[in-house]
């Protein structure tokens, strides 16, 4: 009687472990016969990355596909482990967003090398093994920041800086840890060096927001106005919660909506931000586009098939040293820079972000009609 208790306390223990190991995708049979595709986040604290886990997730699933997918936390140990996790589960597909292009390597070499295709999702991993490197231009995203801060300034054209009277420009890298980053730095640089080379701008200081991190941004902005005794006149921030976190500072100190300031995702925040008279600019990443192309060079690549508009690119260029050796599969998508006057036709109208987020504390009688 005694074993017959010992079984019945053990078995409800048992169900309840299959059930929830079932539920998190591990120990699952593929009894159905369906391919197995992994999706590896970096994180989901940026807005846009849990929103392309449920569409990419949709996407493949409609083709057939069974899929399980992880975010780290920021944690790159971790999402090593996790795709580690995934190749022994038996995926044939890896669909990685990278916290650490270099870091990652690790795992995802190891994947290659059991036979699985690997595309690296908007964050290069640098690695010549990955199957495809799916991302916007990201040198023009860049040059469309700087475009549209420098535009604010009145330059090309503005006699209002001069050699003697510079505009103080503060450069704001993304992640040290994020090849993109690099790419926007490149092409912010493209176009303020020859102001620079004028001398009608002076670049006062370029900093990296470790983690895209707002409140780092904030924290290195607010130590900026300080040592500037808050004489800065333009900011180029890689990304919308760079932008917002360097705006928490300049808010504080009455200069917001004052200081031209760039943006990149054209977020929900970002947008409202633009309305408000704060955001100068943001560059739309149209990621609905992005997803059904991962989704699409996938789906080819498992089957076997050629992916047109696909072109190798050394890994020296994409990561912008020249030590780096072999080629990358690139595939790349336009960008369009979003100000205060297309920002109702390019994010709202296009259904990109809603109407009452984008609208939200602006009075009606200085709100556009609903589209």
């Amino acid at each position: 009687m005694k074993s017959n208790r010992v079984l019945i306390t053990i078995f409800p223990l048992m169900v309840m472990v299959s059930i929830a190991l079932a539920t998190c995708g591990f120990g699952r049979t593929r009894a159905s016969g369906k391919t197995r595709v992994g999706l590896s986040f970096s994180d989901f604290a940026t807005e846009r990355w849990k929103k392309e886990d449920v569409l990419m997730r949709k996407l493949l699933e409609k083709k057939g596909y069974e899929v399980i997918s992880a975010e780290a936390g920021h944690d790159v140990k971790l999402q090593n482990e996790q795709i580690d996790n995934m190749v022994s589960q038996g995926v044939k597909g890896l669909i990685v967003i990278a916290e650490d292009g270099d870091a990652i390597i690790t795992s995802v070499d190891k994947a290659a090398a059991a036979g699985v295709q690997v595309i690296a999702y908007d964050r290069l991993i640098k690695s010549s093994r990955i199957a495809a490197y799916l991302s916007f231009d990201n040198v023009e995203v860049g040059r469309q920041q700087a475009l549209g801060v420098m535009t604010a300034l009145g330059l090309p054209g503005s006699t209002r800086w001069k050699k003697d009277n510079p505009a103080k420009v503060v450069q704001l890298a993304g992640s040290p840890t994020d090849n993109n980053a690099t790419h926007y730095t490149k092409g912010q640089t493209e176009v303020l060096q020859p102001y620079v080379d004028r001398g009608v701008i002076k670049i006062i200081a370029r900093q990296s927001v470790e983690n895209w991190d707002p409140a780092n941004a904030l924290k290195l902005m607010k130590n900026i106005l300080t040592a500037q005794k808050n004489k800065v006149d333009a900011v180029v921030a890689s990304n919308d919660g760079t932008a917002l976190g360097a705006l928490q500072a300049m808010k504080a100190q009455g200069l917001a909506g004052k200081i031209p300031i760039s943006g990149l995702d054209a977020t929900a925040e970002g947008s409202n931000s633009i309305v408000k008279g704060e955001l100068t600019v943001t560059i739309l990443n149209d990621i609905r586009n992005l997803s059904p192309l991962a989704i699409e060079v996938m789906d080819k690549l498992l089957k076997g098939k050629a992916v047109s508009g696909m072109k190798n690119f050394p890994l020296a260029e994409l990561t912008v040293d020249p030590a780096r050796r072999g080629k990358v599969p690139w595939v790349f998508l336009e960008v369009r820079q979003v100000n205060k006057d297309n920002v109702y036709d390019l994010v709202v109208k296009s259904g990109f972000q809603t109407y009452d987020d984008v609208y939200r504390d602006i009075p009606q009688a200085q709100r556009p009609p609903k589209p």
